[in-house]
């Protein structure tokens, strides 16, 4: 994020902040440059925040109305459990829960710029370096997958599941636009562990930024409803589908590991994978029955626990 900042700083934020605060200006070479440094904490913040934000709304649109429109199966509109205007109610919820997410990440972040986390950017020299570089794209996303399969499972618990996960599961029939449609504690919380990371783990700070976008792309390709890929390794979008729908299963962000270790893996079946038997009205009608009847004993549970 450094250096994102410092171009952001040079091109956009030096220019805003002295337009913004001219009493706290002063003329260098016939130009008005700000006396807010670059360095100060609180500016540093709220640049941050407002790149963060930017880009992730942007990130979130592009890569989702891409999805929408050319990988997205649209017959699943069709199914019972798709709401009404389903389609807005997930955009407006993502679009006001990301400057909400922003706002929890924003230390983490901040702690990048002034370094306090484990991000490098020493070109590799030697066939060590580029081996730690190659090798450190398994390991974040082995690292990654282990907390958000514990987080995400934990916000499943009956005490904690109504406050923080229920609204995700509204979209029990998920859209690309439900990508990022969390409560923006959930959101914070299923990130939590791609910042972490960089506090655990040396990485260098290009690739971690790449695979900050990856994240973005995946969590959207997940919830896409396309089921090409019928692998039992990878977390794939029929795995999420499962997720949503029989909601007890398939935590997992990227593999299937941590579901098998914690019993909690269902292999998607010709229900996801046959494209007759998925749109078959019975077919979809079951899945409304059971995922009414799974979430109706999840919200039982949650009434005896808080009694």
């Amino acid at each position: 994020m450094d250096t994102v900042l410092h171009y952001a700083d040079q091109f956009v934020f030096d220019k805003l902040y002295a337009l913004i605060w001219p009493a706290y200006t002063k003329h260098i070479a016939g130009s008005i440059v700000s006396t807010w440094p670059r360095d100060d904490v609180w500016r540093v913040c709220l640049s941050l925040y407002i790149i963060t934000c930017v880009f992730g709304w942007l990130l979130y649109f592009i890569t989702a109305t891409l999805s929408y429109y050319y990988v997205f199966d649209h017959d699943y509109m069709k199914h019972p459990k798709f709401l009404k205007n389903q389609i807005r109610l997930e955009i407006n919820c993502a679009a006001s829960a990301v400057p909400w997410m922003t706002l929890l990440t924003l230390p983490c972040f901040a702690g990048e710029i002034f370094g306090k986390s484990l991000l490098y950017g020493d070109v590799p020299k030697t066939a060590f370096d580029w081996i730690y570089l190659i090798l450190s794209v398994p390991s974040f996303l082995f690292f990654t997958d282990c907390g958000i399969y514990w987080f995400h499972r934990w916000m499943h618990h009956p005490r904690l599941y109504r406050y923080l996960h229920k609204l995700h599961h509204k979209w029990v029939i998920p859209t690309p636009f439900a990508s990022h449609a969390f409560n923006p504690v959930d959101g914070f919380l299923q990130s939590l562990p791609y910042h972490l990371y960089a506090y655990f783990i040396p990485m260098h700070k290009y690739l971690y930024l790449s695979m900050f976008v990856f994240v973005n792309f995946w969590t959207v390709m997940i919830h896409d409803g396309e089921f090409i890929s019928h692998s039992e390794i990878i977390n794939t979008s029929a795995h999420h589908f499962v997720h949503h729908v029989y909601f007890n299963y398939n935590y997992g962000q990227y593999f299937t590991l941590w579901d098998r270790i914690g019993s909690s893996h269902r292999q998607p079946d010709n229900e996801q994978y046959d494209k007759e038997l998925r749109i078959d009205l019975k077919t979809m009608a079951r899945q409304a029955r059971d995922a009414d009847r799974i979430e109706n004993d999840v919200l039982r549970q949650s009434k005896a626990k808080i009694q």
